[in-house]
């Protein structure tokens, strides 16, 4: 895997890229060196970005000004994603800027409802946060639930708060802005 670090209004964020496609997103960090060390994991190593992935930063520089961005379109590489995360990725890919669901509502979306934990576990494991967007799943009691990335359900918030979403009204509600 091949990576790049890049500024944005939000802090540095850093991108991992194969062949196949984007394979890790890896969310602002206030320890630079330790947002460098998790991107490195596996051997991966410095590059410089093939323009597919410099219009990618582009587009999460957008994001991080408050600039509403559509993420599809860019190729993923979700190589040894087991079979129930990637369908749980691919569903959720198809939800845009301002739009949240809930756990629950995605695992009835995936076949059961009793799979909410199931699917929480597959957005803690997300490798590519923000373009896989699991900050946008909540609780079903509009709370933000849980967040694995740096400053956990803080980071959730205020990345919902560019986009517009209000936190803790009705979930039905948030797609509104109310």
């Amino acid at each position: 895997m091949q990576t790049s670090i890049f500024p944005t209004a939000l802090g540095s964020f850093g991108l991992g890229w194969t062949e196949k496609g984007l394979a890790r997103v890896l969310l602002p960090d206030d320890d630079e060196q330790a947002l460098r060390e998790r991107l490195a994991r596996g051997g991966a190593t410095p590059a410089e970005p093939p323009i597919w992935v410099e219009t990618l930063m582009g587009r999460i520089e957008d994001y991080a000004d408050g600039i509403a961005v559509e993420f599809s379109g860019f190729p993923l590489d979700l190589s040894g994603v087991p079979a129930f995360r990637h369908r749980a990725y691919m569903l959720l890919l198809g939800y845009g800027w301002r739009q949240v669901t809930t756990y629950g509502e995605m695992a009835r979306a995936l076949g059961d409802v009793g799979l909410s934990r199931a699917v929480g576990q597959a957005m803690g494991a997300n490798p590519m946060p923000l373009v896989i967007p699991c900050h946008r799943v909540l609780a079903s009691d509009g709370k933000p639930g849980g967040f694995s990335a740096p400053g956990g359900a803080q980071t959730k918030i205020k990345m919902l708060a560019l986009e517009g979403v209000t936190i803790g009204s009705p979930p039905g509600q948030m797609n509104f802005g109310f």
